[in-house]
């Protein structure tokens, strides 16, 4: 497998797996301007167990290089300066390109379960650096160290999932109408899957394309450009703006994208829903990774009948969760990831108050070194509400009230996106009518669990201004392959389907 790489990670991890896994910084700044790197610092030492540098080289092409700009890595919770990337130029990118075709020749004869050997070896190389890996996820991105950990430990379980998917993968052997044919499907390769990822998950998104994609036969690219007809498939994850830009430039080549987009998601309990289960599940899928999941809980929609008790409980709940620097075992929140993140997020303050919002928690910049800003709560907007229909990829809540289920199934779905949704009740024909076809659109529809923290096992992805992509487990491997249906005629006759006669 071959591949680009802009970003830093080990690079002794990444020489024995031939790929990188990363988190990355706001857009870069220059180098000349930098304060004291923290890699230099002995309380970062850690940093060398990857073998990182002061200046890292950011493409692997089978060898370490890169002739582009050098870029700086910076740290959310305090906004210092990790360490510098050389980044790679066209030229990188075009010698890279040609000798990931040149590999996928020799990757795509090779039996699909002795790739899948082979990315079982990738998964433990993992498992023995995650904790040093899920720090430096943490470090960068600014997510908590237990989930800076569990994103690393995703990637490991989904190349243990693709070991056992490659003695599975591959199509149905079907009855021929006509006597001495077979009829059966066959499935191969696409050739060169381009990966781009996003900021928040580098590491776990990049695990379930490569990981998947490399069982199939394919050979990898990160980052791939998408106007390039050499890309076969390109995966995209990131927000609906951008991946809109993307999926019109690769269906102009008449190319194949995989696109993994935004989500407005919400939380719906009713009155016999269990306050013990809503209230930690709201408060996990709204503040978890400072809100910058995709499926990130947005709306929290209320029967009217338990509105108040629930507002006061989460409020409360809210006020306890622990803050500070996000490698710091007993810290619950973090930073948002960008100085132009906390402008979003109190633009999207702002306008929720003109909007007739009231924020009853939270709503402000907290006063300490880093990109913090404190988990927010507004109540009293319409449903649909301009905020309200808008994805705010930062901590903010809008809990709304509601009376009847039809009227707040549709709520759920008047939305653009559709990724995930969560139901709380105790009502078995609430709950199915909620999985059925008037139910909720989203790709991910689950009863009495929050909208984050997706297992792997199933397939993930959304449907509408989501993209419709879907990643990771169950049928998600087909999207990495092209299918055949082929009949094969071992007879000495030649009959024609549909009982025709040509003679």
């Amino acid at each position: 497998m071959m591949m680009l790489f802009t970003l830093p990670l080990g690079r002794a991890l990444c020489r024995r797996l031939a790929a990188r896994n990363n988190a990355w910084s706001p857009g870069p700044r220059a180098a000349a301007t930098m304060a004291t790197l923290l890699i230099q610092r002995p309380e970062y030492g850690w940093l060398r167990e990857l073998e990182l540098q002061e200046e890292n080289a950011g493409v692997y092409d089978g060898r370490w290089g890169g002739r582009g700009e050098v870029v700086t890595t910076y740290c959310p919770a305090n906004n210092e300066p990790i360490a510098r990337v050389r980044q790679a130029n066209l030229a990188d990118y075009e010698d890279t390109l040609k000798k990931a075709k040149e590999a996928w020749k020799i990757w795509a004869d090779v039996p699909a379960p002795k790739r899948g050997e082979i990315v079982r070896q990738i998964g433990e190389a993992l498992r023995q650096k995650i904790q040093v890996l899920g720090s430096l996820v943490s470090l960068e991105m600014g997510k908590i160290l237990v989930e800076g950990v569990g994103e690393v430990q995703e990637y490991v379980d989904v190349c243990d999932y693709a070991v056992g998917l490659s003695r599975m993968i591959g199509g149905p052997i079907l009855p021929s109408e006509r006597p001495g044919h077979a009829l059966l499907e066959q499935w191969n390769p696409v050739g060169l899957v381009g990966i781009i990822t996003a900021f928040n998950f580098p590491v776990a998104v990049y695990g379930w394309n490569s990981a998947i994609a490399m069982i199939c036969g394919n050979v990898c690219l990160c980052t791939a450009m998408a106007r390039d007809e050499r890309v076969d498939l390109l995966s995209f994850t990131g927000s609906t703006h951008v991946g809109k830009q993307v999926a019109l430039m690769v269906q102009e080549r008449f190319g194949r994208s995989l696109l993994e987009l935004g989500g407005n998601n919400a939380i719906i309990a009713f009155e016999d829903a269990d306050l013990n289960l809503v209230v930690p599940s709201a408060l996990f899928a709204a503040v978890g990774t400072a809100g910058q999941r995709c499926t990130t809980a947005r709306r929290l929609f209320l029967h009217e009948s338990i509105h108040d008790e629930v507002v006061s409980k989460l409020t409360k709940a809210y006020a306890q969760v622990r803050v500070g620097n996000p490698w710091d075992p007993d810290v619950l929140y973090g930073p948002l990831h960008t100085q132009q993140s906390v402008k979003m997020f109190l633009g999207a303050v702002e306008e929720a108050r003109k909007q007739g919002g009231t924020v009853v928690y939270g709503g402000k910049v907290m006063d300490r070194p880093g990109n913090y800003v404190e988990p927010t709560i507004v109540t009293g907007l319409a449903h649909d509400a301009a905020i309200v229909h808008t994805e705010t990829f930062a901590p903010i809540l809008y809990i709304l009230k509601f009376k009847e289920e039809d009227e707040v199934f549709a709520w759920n779905n008047e939305v653009k996106q559709g990724l995930s949704s969560s139901l709380f009740t105790k009502d078995l024909g609430r709950i199915f009518r909620w999985l059925g076809p008037k139910g909720s659109d989203c790709g991910i529809v689950n009863v009495n669990i929050p909208t984050s923290g997706a297992e792997i096992g199933g397939a993930f992805g959304g449907e509408k201004h989501t993209g419709g992509g879907r990643e990771s487990g169950s049928d998600a491997w087909k999207q990495y392959m092209r299918r055949s249906t082929c009949t094969i005629n071992y007879s000495k006759d030649l009959p024609l389907a549909q009982g025709i006669k040509f003679q």
